[in-house]
């Protein structure tokens, strides 16, 4: 059993399941013409992978990453799903206000992001997270509260920033060739997205 407030190994899994396990799920999702939003949940005690999932909008505009995640996680039998308290929440984006509410319902008590709302404005074309904050919520960028009564959420870009400088360089090159891999997948889905039928692509 990893101690929970070990950040190294912490950094280490999150990227590590992003790398192995929503990537490859990604790159088939955005040869189905799918966006590059993808999930995965991770034990608390030992960082192990429980399941990963990515966008799905083909099949239902509902199913953005995190949802589809939620969704396959409600599908395991219950002998194999642990409770929601004792997973951590990786969503590769910032989840939208749709997705910040479905991990909210579904129990969860934190989430982990690689990109903020303004990478997949500015990164990847797709703003639609900002501007549903604004003229839904009327909130501007990073206005909601990211610490509140039912979860904690962090950015893994800025723990690495403070992480031990020693293994620092090691997570910014990891950190730095996951966000190539995902610059490239976007250009794939902005060069379809056209052919498929998302409401908002």
């Amino acid at each position: 059993m990893v101690g929970p407030n070990d950040e190294n190994l912490l950094l280490n899994a999150l990227p590590a399941a992003l790398e192995n396990h929503v990537l490859p799920l990604t790159q088939q999702g955005v040869s189905r013409g799918n966006k590059i939003f993808g999930a995965a949940l991770l034990r608390k005690d030992d960082y192990s992978v429980v399941l990963a999932e990515t966008n799905n909008e083909i099949e239902s505009p509902l199913w953005h990453g995190e949802i589809h995640a939620l969704k396959r996680f409600s599908e395991l039998p219950a002998p194999k799903r642990p409770p929601p308290k004792d997973l951590i929440f990786l969503s590769t984006h910032e989840p939208c206000p749709m997705c910040l509410s479905a991990i909210t319902w579904a129990g969860f008590d934190n989430f982990y992001s690689f990109f903020t709302h303004e990478d997949s404005r500015d990164a990847f074309s797709i703003p639609h997270d900002l501007k549903i904050l604004k003229e839904v919520f009327g909130l501007a960028p990073g206005q909601y509260r990211r610490q509140n009564a039912f979860w904690h959420s962090r950015f893994i870009r800025d723990m690495i920033a403070v992480s031990d400088e020693t293994v620092r360089s090691h997570f910014e090159e990891r950190a730095s060739a996951i966000a190539d891999k995902y610059a490239s997948l976007s250009v794939l889905y902005q060069q379809g997205k056209h052919q498929n039928a998302i409401p908002l692509n």
